[in-house]
């Protein structure tokens, strides 16, 4: 698959789903969020973090002036004054402010009305266009008729400007999505490939490979593209591709997949796959179609809000109405509709949620959770599954050494690490590193080798002490007729094992194991899980009888093996369709357009850029258990933002009908000023009450 399509394709993406976004993990991303929503959803998706803040400070600098110099609700504050012409520098500011720092307001507004779904950006909008209109409105009247004062609503529209700026801004700068899956895919391929022509061997761009083009991967590179292989064999590290947990040997006929590792062999290679037909590619548009379908899920303080907005607009021109109909008065009616709608400006709901996902990235931090998408934390309420990706997440995710037997008596442990050592020790594929991390933590110092060479698709071999040493495949010492104990190496094979055998002139000496070691906080974990009657249930690439082993041992009933990328998300779709909520755990490039398709994606931090990419949380320690406290802060999280909500809207909701003049037959008819005051303490209220969000263990 070719870079640039990738890029081409991910661009695509974007102008189809809009420059806003319904969710953080937009990612939509990217990914993403991938990226969910932020409590203020339909932001420019084109607007970082870094431009937030800069909007921000520069609406403040705008808004000082006014609030210093405009009445809150008709109101004179103690540190407000005047001056002559001080009214037309407050209309000038207020104009640069609404279009300048109401502008993402508006711009979400109306996306939100475009997709018949007003939330938080239609409510705010509401408030800041009728507080400027009205307020253009007041100030005309005034001074054509300076004997009759109107309100204007000049304070009210610059405090909840930016006070909605801050509230985005605190919560971009908690959870930053810095990243892009789709770009992280694109860098998995080399940037250039060495491809066969009439003139001989040729260094070429990626972008110019085609399908039936011939390319040679040597020991170690990257596969560029999906092919087929025509001569030679060699072993692949697929692991980070399907999930399969241990090279895989290919020989003349099979297939390769594009993004995975060439490990010690030369292969001759005929390409079947590029652009949109890569196996990359797929992969890719799995991912982006599952961010887009998960980019409908809804936040708690976008229902709150649009609620809101139904109930002031009903309530605001139901005040007109009926104002208008009992006074005749036109400028009295008018004017509780504006008030109403005014009132309704959610400024302590705008901070609600922020500053408790302020509160609990920082938390989660501290704990090694760094929270993408912060509607991961409100999608665990009922959470009932947990779908896991064996490799890197219950189990290492690579290659360590197992077991070691010696079969010939004539040597010890230590001197057959010498050998292999020896062999392996300038090798650079995952069972090379695994063996040498090995035997360099027992402190032992390989022999000297001497015409070293590669056996394509065996192995290698090379002189040691005046010996022809090897070490090799099973499939060769089956071919040299070398006869080994089944039982000796069927518990191995049995939990998935890879096999490596050493030969000393052509004598069998000892087989070394290496295979991928269950976490040992994993047992635990998936008690706990149970506990908590959260159902695990156990995804890999791995052969049947691998994932069986790893599942009966830590105590997993329900568990699915030898999959590729679509096949965990359409078990990912599977657990959805039964309308439960889903949890997927993986580090994997095949994990990643099942992480974009659960309820909550968790990423292992020592996965794949891809798949941290498509996540919602990522656990920085690679630690299983760090999932358990994920599901205490969000419970903890969730419990706070209810508060907050109940807070903030229960302002809106008793303040909205006094407003209205629900109470005018009793003479009651509230003030604007102990309106504003009713505001302020409300917003007071959800920001210390933000502050005491704990966990265990804080």
């Amino acid at each position: 698959m070719k870079k640039e399509d990738m890029h081409m394709e991910h661009e695509k993406m974007e102008m189809e789903h809009g420059e806003m976004n319904h969710s953080m993990k937009e990612h939509e991303h990217p990914m993403h969020d991938h990226s969910g929503g932020h409590g203020m959803t339909g932001m420019d998706h084109s607007m970082h973090m870094g431009n937030f803040k800069q909007k921000f400070w520069l609406s403040l600098i705008l808004a000082t002036p006014i609030i210093f110099l405009s009445p809150m609700m008709g109101v004179d504050l103690p540190f407000q004054f005047t001056f002559p012409g001080s009214d037309w520098l407050v209309l000038v500011l207020a104009t640069v402010l609404f279009f300048y720092g109401g502008k993402p307001f508006l711009s979400g507004a109306k996306m939100e009305l475009e997709q018949r779904a007003p939330a938080m950006m239609t409510l705010i909008s509401m408030g800041i266009t009728v507080a400027y209109l009205y307020s253009l409105y007041a100030f005309a009247m005034n001074h054509l008729y300076p004997h009759n004062h109107i309100m204007d609503f000049f304070w009210e529209l610059a405090t909840l400007i930016v006070i909605m700026l801050l509230g985005h801004w605190l919560e971009m700068n908690a959870i930053s999505n810095a990243g892009d899956a789709l770009d992280k895919m694109a860098a998995l391929l080399p940037d250039t490939v060495k491809r066969l022509s009439a003139n001989g061997e040729e260094e070429v761009s990626i972008n110019e490979v085609q399908e039936k083009d011939h390319l040679i991967i040597r020991s170690g590179d990257k596969i560029p593209a999906d092919g087929k292989i025509i001569s030679g064999a060699t072993s692949v590290d697929e692991s980070m591709v399907t999930g399969e947990s241990k090279m895989v040997m290919k020989h003349k006929g099979d297939t390769i997949i594009g993004g995975a590792i060439n490990g010690s062999g030369t292969i001759e290679i005929e390409v079947t796959g590029v652009g949109e037909s890569g196996y990359l590619s797929k992969v890719m548009q799995l991912v982006q179609q599952a961010q887009s379908d998960k980019s409908k899920l809804e936040s708690l303080s976008d229902k709150v809000a649009r609620w809101l907005f139904y109930i002031a607009l009903a309530v605001g021109i139901g005040a007109f109405l009926l104002w208008l109909l009992l006074t005749g008065d036109l400028s009295m009616a008018f004017e509780r509709m504006v008030t109403v709608f005014i009132i309704a400006c959610p400024h302590a709901l705008g901070l609600a949620i922020p500053l408790v996902i302020a509160r609990s990235t920082s938390i989660g931090a501290r704990h090694g959770l760094l929270i993408k998408n912060r509607n991961a934390m409100e999608q665990t309420e009922n959470l009932r599954y947990i779908l896991l990706d064996k490799t890197g997440t219950l189990t290492e995710g690579k290659f360590t050494v197992t077991g070691l037997d010696v079969f010939d008596s004539a040597y010890n442990e230590d001197e057959v690490l010498k050998y292999i050592g020896a062999l392996e020790a300038n090798a650079n594929h995952p069972l090379a590193l695994g063996i040498m991390n090995y035997i360099e933590a027992k402190q032992i110092e390989p022999y000297k080798v001497e015409e070293l060479q590669s056996l394509s698709g065996i192995g290698l071999i090379g002189q040691i002490n005046n010996k022809q040493v090897k070490i090799v495949n099973e499939k060769e010492v089956n071919r040299l007729n070398l006869d080994v104990e089944a039982t000796r190496k069927e518990s191995y094979l049995q939990q998935g094992n890879t096999l490596s055998y050493l030969i000393i002139d052509n004598q069998l000496v000892a087989l070394i194991a290496l295979g991928d070691k269950i976490k040992p906080q994993a047992k635990a974990f998936i008690t706990e899980l149970k506990k908590q009657e959260i159902i695990p249930v156990m995804l890999t690439g791995d052969n049947q009888t691998a994932a069986a082993s790893v599942a009966d041992y830590l105590g997993i009933t329900e568990f699915y093996s030898e999959l590729l990328p679509e096949n965990k998300e359409e078990k990912v779709k599977k657990y959805l369709a039964k309308n439960e909520k889903v949890m997927m755990v993986g580090d994997g490039i095949n994990d990643a357009p099942s992480l974009a398709r659960a309820t909550i994606g968790v990423a292992i931090g020592a996965g794949t850029d891809v798949a941290i990419e498509s996540a919602d949380i990522v656990l920085a320690d690679s630690d299983p258990i760090d999932i358990l406290r994920f599901l205490d802060l969000a419970k903890q999280t969730r419990k706070k933002m209810i508060q907050n909500l109940w807070w903030g809207a229960g302002y809106n909701i008793l303040a909205i009908p006094l407003a209205a003049g629900i109470l005018a037959p009793i003479g009651f008819i509230l003030n604007p000023a102990i309106g504003a005051v009713l505001m302020s303490l409300s917003t007071i209220i959800v920001a210390s009450n933000a502050m005491t969000l704990r966990i265990k263990g804080e």
